[in-house]
């Protein structure tokens, strides 16, 4: 039997056992394929129906559910070691592992991340049978946790933290001998991660002042929980549910466009074009926009463009805010078939920066959502585990299964070359500062060229028929003048889809 590949192996869970009894009955109609194993069914289910599916369609959807439940539902425990002697680096924050308050820092920076993954017995997807995107929507659940982190940053407060963040699981905190690479040289520590025995009773305490708390000054531990009700209003907005704004229902249909439907792989760049016509779509959040960037180039002026209200609107509004913050999204190819080397450190410059707000890509056949690394190894949250819907318009629904409690890391050097970076930037100023430390953190790549370049202008400007904010198809490969030759060596990010 099949089960989830060791990388995604940090979860706790498992499927129904009907569900493993059907799926064990269809084991063998497994096939190799390109992607990797595959039922031989999945094309003909992935097929929009003309009308009402019919028993039989459905009947091969429950199948095949059944099949990839158990396929990323069943988990094996493993710990993930951290050097105690070299920082971690999450989203722009640094954590030196050697005190019990520097790792409560990172546990509550680490779990308070939105996870989003698998999820099963959810309502059909319009025009197919699937109830559930296990097999098929890991870069979209990617893309979920990189908008979501955007809206994080901008709706909550600065540095906001989940009051009610999980103890770390599955940790080892460990000081490695010098330069050396293999854990078996580490001297393994008791980890420290939890300040309670993993069977003592959490104590109730009044005012909120539990170990959640002791590591944060009151008034942030006020504070967070006073926005409680925009984390759950923005985890409602990812719901899997058709009205949800950005769920798997509404961003299959705006796929639709592009060519995608329910049962098909995504790329991270058609993923990016997703979530910007996703965000243009919907009225719920406000003063927000998404930025795509053509072929490796964030063009200022189109930038400028879609955020400064007042030249959109004649005459102007005085009501109205001045600039909209941006989300900016760069589809980019680093290396060939493999990671060149050499963008390495560019990547961790890149994740140093506190308007990075992740990366979408993974690993070949496995995508993942990457939100920092230690030494040379990336810090990423997984999607491939499958767990039941949420029904989040219920008051007060449970928000453990949309946090993560076990962070996991993998080599730089097993990243699949094809991804989307994200950054943020609230008002103008802001957009400058980014400019200016993404400039300088892209200058540190060893290569000729750099991973993306922002210029000047519009992309009309250098022969792109019109700028990303309202581009609806694939990326345009055309570079400024002068640095045509680049376009050759570039493959388009959507012809790289992950399992």
């Amino acid at each position: 039997m099949n089960s989830v590949s060791p990388s995604a192996a940090q979860y706790i869970g498992g499927v129904m056992q009907e569900e493993l009894v059907e799926s064990r009955r269809q084991q063998p109609m497994e096939r190799q394929s390109s992607f990797g194993l595959r039922p031989p069914q999945t094309q003909d289910l992935s097929k929009e129906a003309p009308g009402e599916p019919d028993e039989m369609d459905k009947l091969k959807a429950k199948l095949m559910s059944a099949w990839n439940n158990v396929k990323y539902g069943w988990t094996v425990k493993s710990k993930t070691s951290f050097n105690k002697i070299s920082p971690v680096t999450v989203l722009g924050h640094s954590y030196l592992l050697n005190s019990e308050d520097e790792v409560e820092r990172f546990r509550l920076a680490f779990v308070s991340r939105i996870w989003l993954t698998y999820r099963r017995e959810f309502p059909q997807l319009e025009g197919s049978t699937w109830t559930t995107d296990c097999g098929w929507g890991c870069m979209l659940r990617s893309g979920q946790m990189l908008l979501a982190q955007g809206l994080l940053v901008h709706l909550m407060p600065r540095d906001w933290t989940w009051p009610d963040a999980q103890q770390l699981t599955d940790v080892d905190f460990e000081v490695f001998r010098p330069r050396s690479p293999v854990r078996a040289g580490g001297v393994p520590i008791p980890s420290f991660g939890s300040p309670r025995g993993p069977n003592t009773p959490e104590k109730s305490l009044p005012n909120d002042q539990g170990p959640k708390c002791s590591q944060k000054k009151r008034s942030e531990c006020v504070r967070d929980r006073q926005a409680e009700p925009i984390h759950y209003k923005l985890v409602t907005w990812f719901g899997d549910q058709p009205p949800a704004p950005f769920g798997v229902h509404q961003l299959v249909d705006i796929g639709k466009s592009s060519g995608k439907k329910a049962g098909d792989w995504y790329g991270p760049s058609i993923v990016a074009h997703i979530l910007r016509k996703a965000v243009a779509k919907t009225s719920m959040v406000h003063n927000l926009a998404v930025y795509v960037a053509q072929d490796c180039t964030v063009y200022k002026e189109d930038v400028v463009r879609l955020c400064d209200v007042s030249l959109n609107k004649t005459p102007p509004d005085p009501s109205s805010q001045a600039w909209k913050s941006v989300i900016i999204l760069v589809p980019v190819r680093l290396g060939g078939e493999a990671l060149n080397p050499s963008y390495i450190e560019c990547v961790k410059n890149i994740l140093k920066l506190e308007c990075c707000i992740g990366i979408i890509g993974g690993k070949p056949k496995h995508s993942l959502f990457f939100i920092g690394f230690q030494d040379e190894q990336l810090l990423y949250l997984d999607p491939h585990y499958c767990q039941a819907v949420v029904d989040v318009t219920q008051v007060n629904f449970s928000l453990e299964s949309f946090h993560c409690s076990s962070p996991k890391k993998m080599p730089f050097n097993r990243m699949d070359p094809s991804c989307t970076i994200g950054f943020y930037a609230k008002n103008k100023k802001d957009f400058e500062s980014l400019c200016s430390a993404v400039s300088v953190a892209l200058s540190s790549s060893k290569e000729k060229y750099p991973i993306f370049t922002f210029v000047e202008g519009q992309g009309q400007d250098y022969g792109l028929e019109g700028h990303s904010s309202n581009h609806s198809g694939p990326a345009a490969h055309i570079l400024p003048p002068g640095q045509r030759s680049r376009s050759n060596d570039r493959r388009n990010s959507d012809e790289f889809v992950f399992l």
